[in-house]
């Protein structure tokens, strides 16, 4: 999920003859044949099966965006909604092409390495470091639900249903003795070890998220009966239990980058190709289809059905939503200490190869040193800590990451690579191939711009919808 963003070059990864190895990739990068020969993907025998690649897929692209779906369905209306999906989804599965292609001809096994031979130093540096920001962004959306659903937890726990001006029932101080107290000590281990079992917990915890998000709809009546402290009256119902299908407001331009902040999965599709076992282009790209076509229905069903509970008073972070019916409610207190668990673990599994990029950018070759392992994950640490304190919204997290490195990653970048590295004499540059990737890439670019500046007149014009906080 992107609770697993493990896009560092990761071990196992073939590199371009010409470039430097680091050194703590030099074990893992032997092959069948002689050093004289360019690496193929038949070079390195893959023991994973296709089942297991799915779910290996699938971890990768699901996250912390599931949660701010709802929202973007409130603001967009279901069938913009649907439509806005499936659009997302089938551009995320044509990048995948675009990037296995890419890497069959070279035989590269790792995004920030397609950046190298395609664009040389310069594109490395441009993919290491979208990359990396992709994944502040994402540690970021993890400690922000800290932030916001462990004031809640403590609250229930404490048989409370209003907060209080308490110092531990302050979300930034929490967040400040969750990283300390948790994420820190998990962030200085030297190799990731057994972090990495949370994958599949992460993705059980957004499982058990949709099957309370389908049983709430059918337990919690509209009109709400209590919603920000107040009663919502006879009046308000009418409008307020209407469902929309096509609607456009000032908060739509979150929509787009929520659902490409959530789709997010291609710097590790390379990596799970190479495990993956008798590798094809075919194979791996059936593993992409099906593990997309399963994010998209589960993603289209939390969505609709948390939607269709709260309607126009869907929050950005819908699990903080059903905390204005019942703070007490025994089964969303739960999900909310499962997703909790599964977030603070999955921090420091972020964290690691954010850490190894930065050193391989910032110290190439050098031997690993517990100083600069330490200095650089409190950096980190404080950066984000920093970022989330000073954030209001999860959504301006979702929104900014969605429209920046989410493109990036997904169009711009598939797109150009492509264009470079397939060579000319077997797809000349007017083939219809490579004009597709070209307008793809343009696409990409396009999003951006028409999300940042939708975006900017959002934060500029101080109109913000009465959302309960908000």
């Amino acid at each position: 999920m992107e609770m697993e963003k493990l896009s560092n070059g990761h071990a196992g990864a073939a590199v371009p003859m010409d470039e430097e190895v680091p050194q703590e990739d030099q074990l893992f990068l032997e092959h069948k044949s002689g050093p004289t020969k360019t690496p193929q993907f038949t070079d390195f025998e893959g023991k994973t099966s296709l089942g297991m690649s799915i779910f290996n897929l699938s971890n990768a692209i699901m996250g912390s965006g599931i949660l701010g779906l709802s929202y973007a369905m409130s603001n967009t209306g279901i069938v913009l909604f649907l439509v806005l999906l499936i659009c997302i989804a089938c551009l995320s599965s044509y990048s995948v092409h675009l990037l296995l292609r890419s890497a069959g001809v070279v035989g590269i096994r790792a995004y920030e390495h397609l950046g190298f031979r395609a664009f040389g130093h310069p594109g490395k540096i441009i993919a290491a470091v979208v990359i990396t920001l992709h994944n502040i962004g994402a540690m970021s959306s993890y400690l922000f639900i800290v932030k916001s659903e462990l004031p809640l937890v403590i609250q229930a726990f404490l048989g409370q249903t209003t907060g209080s001006d308490d110092w531990f029932m302050n979300g930034n101080y929490l967040i400040i003795i969750v990283t300390v107290s948790i994420i820190l000590p998990l962030a200085l281990m030297k190799h990731l070890g057994y972090l990495g079992y949370t994958s599949g917990f992460s993705l059980s915890c957004m499982v058990f998220f949709l099957s309370a998000v389908i049983y709430k709809r059918f337990h919690i009546v509209c009109p709400l009966e209590v919603f920000g402290n107040h009663s919502v009256t006879t009046e308000d119902s009418g409008e307020m239990c209407t469902t929309t299908f096509f609607t456009v407001n000032q908060e739509t331009a979150y929509a787009i980058p929520i659902l490409a902040f959530a789709f997010v999965c291609h710097p590790e599709v390379l990596p799970i190709y190479t495990e993956l076992r008798n590798p094809t282009k075919r194979r791996m790209q059936n593993v992409g289809n099906i593990s997309i076509l399963g994010m998209f229905i589960m993603y289209f069903l939390t969505a609709t059905f948390g939607y269709l509970t709260f309607y126009e008073n869907t929050e950005a972070e819908l699990l903080h939503t059903y905390s204005k019916v019942d703070p007490l409610d025994t089964l969303i207190l739960c999900v909310r200490l499962a997703v909790l668990v599964a977030v603070t673990l999955t921090v420091p599994v972020v964290l690691f190869p954010i850490r190894r990029a930065l050193q391989q950018l910032l110290f190439p070759g050098k031997a690993f040193h517990w100083v600069r392992h330490i200095v650089i994950a409190l950096c980190l640490l404080f950066v984000v800590n920093l970022l989330v304190i000073l954030v209001p919204n999860i959504r301006d997290i979702f929104g900014i990451t969605g429209a920046t490195t989410a493109p990036s990653l997904i169009f711009i970048l598939p797109g150009l690579f492509y264009i470079r590295i397939i060579p000319t004499e077997q797809e000349p540059m007017k083939s219809r191939p490579k004009i597709q990737a070209a307008c793809f890439a343009a696409l990409g670019f396009i999003f951006m711009i028409m999300s940042l500046t939708f975006i900017g007149i959002d934060w500029t014009s101080g109109e913000k919808r009465n959302l309960g906080g908000h």
